[in-house]
């Protein structure tokens, strides 16, 4: 069995976890006590992947649950699911990261560190064959962001030849917690370009804009935007945790998704997303949920897909769906849309179907797709980033905890080098057309040339 190894870090990655574990837990079945009460052997069969199998068969979630003050731990523990949980595997500190992504990296995260990496090595131990580990952070804050880096690192150094991948918010467009957040964003993404195989990327603003346009609820709160990641979260990982007609793993996922090392921040879709209210209105069909799920409605991140071109794509189908009827409905999609995917990665698109759809639903769909506009997001940070950091402002907070300025210099190079890689893979196509173009031209003058020195030769002759 192919498992796999949750960390969460900060408030905001304990919380989106939280939902994600609550989900998974009602999908396979499994009540507050950690028995089995399902009614489908389908739905424990790999439950392993993702539980580890205690005594009197009860199933533990598989976590690593890490924050630098206490309150959302208690908050898990004390909820309805929070028995499940080993208590060794949480984690806290008291003093709190103050927003400073210096203080998770440098000094608190440092500390509780080496308690941390005891408990995964544990964890890591028990597994037949770890795939990979998943972890949940935002790189707004302190805690996500610092320790979330940290963690990375020193993953990446002990276990280099596992997969890597991360669930990231990122700070929205329109509501900033904190005035330091762009150093906060753009030292995390330094260190998610190196460390991570596979980043899903997530923000606030698109989560709020689904629940109000989409969903139809009128003042949505954390919960709903926590259980809309759940579901992308429960959508990528559901061929890992279920048999299907076509099974992806981590690493299988990772090798379609990533034509790049660098390239692998993803963009992210759910479908169908309607109100309570409309449901019952609605006949969901296949077609319908490849138009929505290619919508730029429906992306979690506050990116325009139809601003850049896809590199490579993949879509997840839930529920009772025909193999054949998927296939055909994105082949004729992406030949429909042909000038939105790149013409030099045939073949882009990657389907899996699983026969277990998501709690109360018939059928469902999860997209993920490898977009250059998601240059867009890492621009608006680099240019956020850049006008504090011109004036050196807030920068003592960062230097005070025994940080260097040149990372800021190395952090804003290497995101600045990121977003001319989106730039030159976005617009590779349309060069090299245009060097066709040219060559076929060059050629035709070369020819010309040849006979102009024909000609000369039979005017030396007849002198």
């Amino acid at each position: 069995m192919r498992e796999i190894l949750t960390l969460q870090i900060g408030q905001c990655g304990n919380q989106i976890g939280a939902a994600f574990w609550e989900n998974i837990i009602q999908e396979h079945g499994i009540d507050a006590d950690g028995r089995f009460v399902g009614h489908n052997n389908n739905q424990i069969e790999r439950a392993n992947v993702y539980f580890t199998e205690a005594t009197n068969k009860r199933y533990v979630p598989r976590v690593v649950a890490v924050d630098l003050e206490p309150g959302v731990l208690n908050s898990i523990r004390e909820s309805k699911y929070g028995g499940l949980f080993r208590p060794e595997s949480m984690v806290s500190a008291n003093n709190g990261a103050g927003n400073n992504w210096a203080k998770g990296f440098y000094t608190e995260g440092a500390e509780l560190l080496d308690s941390v990496l005891d408990i995964i090595r544990h964890d890591v131990e028990n597994c037949d064959l770890l795939s990979g580990f998943q972890l949940c952070h935002s790189i707004g804050g302190g805690t996500g962001s610092g320790m979330g880096s940290l963690m990375l690192q020193k993953i990446r150094e002990e276990y280099p030849d596992r997969m890597v991948s991360t669930f990231t918010v990122m700070p929205s467009q329109s509501s900033s917690e904190a005035v330091i957040e762009p150093y906060n964003s753009v030292l995390s993404i330094h260190h998610l370009i190196e460390n991570s195989d596979m980043t899903f990327c997530l923000d606030n603003d698109a989560l709020t804009r689904i629940c109000l346009d989409s969903l139809k609820i009128k003042s949505p709160v954390h919960r709903d935007l926590n259980s809309l990641v759940a579901k992308v979260m429960s959508g990528v990982t559901t061929s890992l945790r279920f048999p299907g007609q076509l099974n992806a793993d981590m690493r299988k996922l990772a090798v379609n998704m990533v034509p790049f090392p660098r390239l692998h921040f993803l963009l992210s879709g759910i479908a169908p997303l309607t109100g309570v209210q409309a449901m019952s209105y609605r006949n969901i069909t296949v077609p319908d949920l490849c138009q929505q799920m290619y919508g730029a409605q429906n992306m979690l991140v506050n990116t325009d897909p139809r601003h850049g071109r896809y590199l490579t794509c993949a879509t997840m189908f839930r529920g009772k769906v025909s193999l054949k009827e998927c296939e055909d409905t994105i082949s004729s999609y992406t030949a429909k849309n042909q000038s939105s995917f790149v013409e030099w990665i045939p073949n882009s698109t990657q389907i899996a179907v699983c026969d277990v759809p998501p709690v109360d639903m018939d059928i469902a769909a999860t997209f993920l797709g490898n977009n250059t506009a998601i240059q867009e997001t890492f621009c608006r940070f680099g240019e956020q980033f850049s006008k504090i950091f011109k004036r050196k402002a807030f920068i003592h907070w960062f230097t005070d905890e025994g940080m260097d300025e040149m990372e800021f210099t190395e952090a804003e190079s290497n995101i600045n080098d990121l977003i001319n890689e989106y730039k030159q893979y976005q617009d590779a196509g349309v060069e090299d057309e245009e060097y066709a173009a040219y060559d076929e031209g060059g050629y035709e003058g070369e020819a010309g040339g040849g006979d102009d020195m024909h000609v000369d030769e039979h005017a030396d002759d007849g002198y």
